[in-house]
């Protein structure tokens, strides 16, 4: 199957953008996930049966001079096998945010060249979501390198 240009542009692997709007002040992209199930995380085994579907707002970065949101589906899954119903995890969010993994990554470059409240400004967020998505961040970057900044 071949790519949208609108897929091309997002570059989320496992995702297809289902449609678009533009709305005033803000691009918002309806995306779909492309598996069909996924992995019980308590017995391992792979399910298909689909629980129900809820959709969120997830901040993603900028296009064309515009904020722009992923309209993203939350599926939750029962596995017949140990009869439990588990969410999906997302490779390009953490568990429970509204902002996609780059878009923290690019708060987090942007606080470390300039400061909390010229972000805060730029983006619209308050300056809490600001250092909350900056702490964050840095303690993913502390695990991957084993040393921390600030410390």
């Amino acid at each position: 199957m071949m790519k949208s240009p609108l897929d091309t542009m997002l570059n989320i692997a496992g995702t297809t953008v289902e449609s678009f709007q533009q709305v005033e002040g803000y691009i918002c992209l309806h995306i779909k996930m492309l598996n069909r199930g996924m992995q019980c995380p308590y017995c391992q085994r792979y399910t298909e049966k689909l629980h129900q579907t809820t959709y969120i707002l997830a901040r993603d970065l900028p296009s064309f001079g515009q904020p722009v949101y992923l309209k993203v589906p939350r599926r939750r899954f029962y596995c017949r096998r140990c009869q439990k119903y588990s969410t999906e995890r997302l490779d390009f969010m953490d568990w429970q945010q509204v902002h996609t993994q780059r878009y923290e990554q690019n708060i987090y470059q942007r606080v470390l060249a300039s400061n909390v409240e010229q972000v805060s400004r730029e983006e619209g967020l308050t300056g809490e979501e600001i250092e909350a998505i900056f702490w964050r961040v840095n303690q993913t970057v502390k695990k991957k390198i084993g040393v921390g900044l600030n410390d």
